[in-house]
């Protein structure tokens, strides 16, 4: 079945003039059709550095991926921005539901896309994932050896988060047993019914006592800034059953025999920033002089860089989750783009 693609510019950041824009499409290894926005430097010659892209969680191409494609297509890559599997204008049935292993397989799928367009230099390819994909983004550098550089913005461990809460808040086998048991029953349900029933995207309206962060998602995902139609965060969510694959994963499998070069990148304020340290630590070896115990706000790496070899954790100070989800001048593209371009 073809998809069905928009033709007019329909993304929540304005389209650049020094870029040229199309849709494309390609497979993953599953044979579901994946959906994405390529943008190309215009007045490009010869074979370009390449950039897939990707997330946050739940989001769709047109919104925090897409900005982050076209700002290194102005740069000089060519540049996609991909729907996952089962979202977006993707394909897959049914709709909305997840698998870190297929998460993986995507963009590898993208991987084999960009290895094969004429006007791309295949040795050098790099993904940047965002939020959840900025997870899935080092799980597939653990994986895929044509990766040049990865980038993890803002980067979540979706199953850590999955089995054990925000802040590893339920982390004991109590709470997972409820968990279980509750996703077991809506899987029970769903047959019933006939449909995968939807656990709803960001909360609205917020209630008052809403931490800082789902006020900053809805600010992001509920109002103009960043609302979209297709995305699962801005309107339904997720099938409510998607937490069991997830929960039955385990993130960055050998992270630490990655050769390619890694930038993990956080801000100071944001709710995330111990999944990302975490990560690093585990990839690396490195050991903070502190370690605290995951809470909001509170992280254990210094605020800057913090380098072994080619991995690099950055820390921009007094930024928060969203902030590097569209917050141009926020956003380190300059180093972005150095590091990229130093690991090729």
């Amino acid at each position: 079945m073809s998809l069905n693609l928009t033709t007019e510019w329909d993304k929540v950041f304005p389209k650049s003039d020094k870029v040229d824009h199309k849709k494309v499409t390609f497979k993953n290894h599953f044979g579901i059709e994946l959906a994405a926005d390529m943008y190309t430097p215009k007045a490009a010659s010869g074979k370009l550095p390449a950039i897939a892209v990707a997330g946050p969680y739940g989001a769709v191409k047109e919104q925090s991926s897409g900005l982050y494609a076209q700002e290194m297509a102005e740069r000089g890559f060519v540049a996609i921005a991909f729907d996952p599997s089962y979202t977006g204008e993707s394909g897959g049935e049914p709709r909305y539901v997840t698998s870190w292993d297929l998460n993986v397989e995507d963009y590898q799928a993208a991987i084999d896309f960009l290895s094969n367009e004429p006007n791309v230099d295949a040795d050098k390819i790099s993904i940047i994932g965002v939020c959840g994909w900025g997870g899935v983004a080092l799980q597939t550098a653990c994986l895929d050896t044509r990766i040049k550089a990865t980038i993890c913005s803002t980067m979540y461990d979706m199953p850590r988060v999955a089995r054990n809460g925000y802040f590893d808040a339920d982390n004991n086998a109590e709470a997972r047993q409820k968990a279980k048991e509750a996703m077991n029953a809506q899987r029970t349900e769903d047959y019933k019914n006939g449909e995968l029933k939807l656990a709803g995207g960001v909360v609205d309206p917020l209630p008052e006592d809403a931490p800082k962060f789902l006020q900053d998602y809805h600010t992001y995902y509920k109002t103009p800034r960043g609302y979209h139609a297709r995305s699962l965060n801005s309107n339904g969510g997720w099938a409510m059953t998607g937490n069991i694959s997830l929960a039955n994963t385990t993130a960055f499998t050998n992270s630490n025999e990655i050769k390619n070069a890694v930038l993990i990148i956080h801000g100071e304020k944001a709710h995330s920033r111990y999944l990302g340290e975490d990560a690093f630590a585990a990839m690396t070896g490195y050991e903070f002089a502190t370690h605290h115990a995951p809470a909001p706000y509170e992280g254990n790496a210094p605020v800057g860089p913090t380098k072994v070899g080619n991995k690099e954790l950055l820390i921009i100070e007094g930024a928060s989750h969203c902030d590097l989800y569209d917050q141009k001048d926020i956003i380190p593209f300059n180093k972005i783009e150095t590091f990229i371009k130093e690991n090729f």
